[in-house]
């Protein structure tokens, strides 16, 4: 076993689980750090497996409403309403994601790619945010999006198919650009992520498991646990400052994180991957 390589999916995994719910880039982060550490995993299974551990922390934060949600779909026309919109804002993204995942994967799964996104996502983010202090919000709570809105998030998540643009960020700006209340469209995008990432890593670990070797599998579960951890202070602390802040201190990381990479890059001084 090696040591190292254990170490490297332990920072990877604590990485994934700050940044999945901040409109900042998981696999983006995980897609230059894991360059910088020079690491790497079969058909990127590993950075697709350790997001599905901190998706559960949300899981586990919301268990309440999980459970309510599970026991009373079919009985209650309020969850019957909140499936239906889980349903809707999950399909988009799942059929592009399936017929266009190889390429995506090929193609855009480098720094540059998501130094870009990042840069640009950090702008139309600055943009949102002023547009959102000057108008009053038309959807207040999870409970009251109707099946449109929904499918506009799920439009809006499409984007994050692009490494570096932010699933959270891509369906959090998307609804408030749409008229959810911050709060609404930060909870909706976290219930969104279960679907998402449970379908996500089925599909990539139903594909290509029979090529994990043990350490592959052990990799993967340091990363999870980690991920799941770190996932749980994130989702508090998210929680906590959009209760009092915005989001424009995420869009100006954003921009400064991918003009550094971009930078870095254009002068030779790092030979990104």
């Amino acid at each position: 076993m090696d040591i190292l390589l254990f170490i490297k999916a332990l920072i990877l995994g604590i990485i994934e689980g700050l940044t999945e719910f901040l409109p900042v880039s998981s696999t983006g982060h995980l897609i230059v750090f894991a360059d910088l550490l020079n690491f790497s995993s079969k058909e990127k299974v590993f950075e697709i497996a350790i997001q599905l551990g901190a998706v559960l922390a949300v899981v586990f934060e919301y268990r309440a409403r999980f459970w309510h949600v599970l026991t009373h779909v079919g009985k209650e026309a309020q969850t019957n309403r909140f499936v239906l919109n889980l349903i809707i804002a999950f399909i988009p993204a799942a059929v592009i994601g399936l017929l266009f995942s190889n390429n995506i994967k090929t193609y855009l799964f480098n720094p540059i790619t998501v130094a870009a996104a990042l840069v640009i996502g950090g702008l139309l983010i600055l943009w949102i945010e002023k547009r959102q202090s000057a108008r009053t919000p038309k959807v207040l709570r999870v409970e009251d999006m109707r099946p449109k809105d929904a499918l506009v998030v799920g439009l809006a998540q499409v984007l994050a198919l692009i490494p570096g643009t932010s699933r959270s960020g891509s369906t959090i700006m998307g609804g408030m650009l749409w008229g959810l209340e911050r709060k609404a469209a930060t909870e909706f995008s976290f219930f969104l992520a279960v679907p998402v990432m449970i379908a996500a890593t089925g599909y990539d670990i139903f594909k290509h498991y029979q090529n994990f070797s043990l350490q592959d599998s052990l990799l993967i579960i340091t990363g999870f646990a980690a991920a799941f951890v770190a996932g749980l202070i994130a989702v508090k602390a998210l929680l906590k400052f959009i209760s009092h802040k915005n989001y424009v201190p995420f869009a100006w990381y954003r921009i400064v994180f991918g003009g550094v990479i971009l930078l870095t890059w254009a002068l030779g001084w790092v030979a990104w991957g």
